[in-house]
């Protein structure tokens, strides 16, 4: 396996792990991503295994020891199983994540006390300005959440539109009927009446890019992306739930 590096948007860049016979036989891209700024931000920690390819890769943007802040969208072994790697690999690095996540997981799961973000809370990272946002149970898990990067308009998309297979680093085509395939295979949303509702608030952000963690980032109209998204996962509740 080989780590790929490249920038997706100004200053934030996408460390991409293709792991063979993963959820198919093209195999399946795990990505972690990079904001380069006075005080760097890394986005997602990928699992322990990963950890030697990734950090090799992402020393090469900037060293370990300049790393500021972790995060990720939530309590998962793909998302955060390194993230003690990468605190004793990054002496000035610290876990921020959402209050739920902190209270419930990180206080105890992290060698060292994480910041707790409110939703909406944003970090100035020095050039670059992260905003928190809260997604509970959005794609899943009571506390997920994401990040907007609001200097270059990029949105941390998690699991949302994941997406097997390799593919590009960054691509302007249809990200949602791949999208919407993968899901029909894994069923990994945890559907409800709040689903439609939290991506379109996501949709509001008006994001030019999204960076995705399993499948190629886009570049492009990220709201009507996430609209579209939206109304798949509406007109699933309307019809197991009969709600929308």
């Amino acid at each position: 396996m080989q780590t790929q590096t490249n920038e997706i948007a100004d200053g934030v860049y996408r460390f991409s792990t293709l792991v063979p016979d993963v959820a198919g036989p093209g195999g399946f891209m795990f990505n972690q991503f990079l904001i380069l700024a006075d005080e760097p931000m890394l986005f997602h920690c990928g699992g322990r295994g990963l950890f030697p390819l990734v950090s090799e890769a992402v020393a090469a943007v900037v060293p370990l020891e300049r790393l500021r802040w972790i995060s990720f969208g939530h309590v998962e072994s793909d998302e955060c199983g390194s993230m003690n790697q990468w605190l004793a690999a990054a002496p000035n690095a610290q876990v921020a994540h959402g209050q739920t996540a902190c209270m419930v997981s990180l206080n105890d799961l992290a060698d060292r006390a994480p910041r707790a973000l409110a939703d909406g809370e944003v970090l100035d990272l020095g050039g670059k300005r992260v905003a928190w946002r809260d997604t509970p149970h959005v794609p899943h898990g009571w506390e997920a959440g994401l990040i907007f990067e609001e200097t270059t308009g990029t949105l941390f998309c998690g699991d949302l539109f994941t997406q097997v297979g390799s593919g590009p680093a960054l691509v302007e085509t249809d990200i949602l009927a791949p999208a919407i395939a993968t899901e029909d295979m894994f069923h990994s949303m945890c559907l409800g009446p709040n689903t439609g509702p939290v991506i379109r608030a996501l949709a509001d952000l008006a994001p030019k890019t999204l960076a995705l963690m399993h499948g190629s980032s886009f570049s492009g109209d990220g709201a009507t992306a996430l609209r579209g998204l939206a109304a798949h996962y509406e007109a699933q509740a309307k019809a197991s739930f009969g709600v929308a």
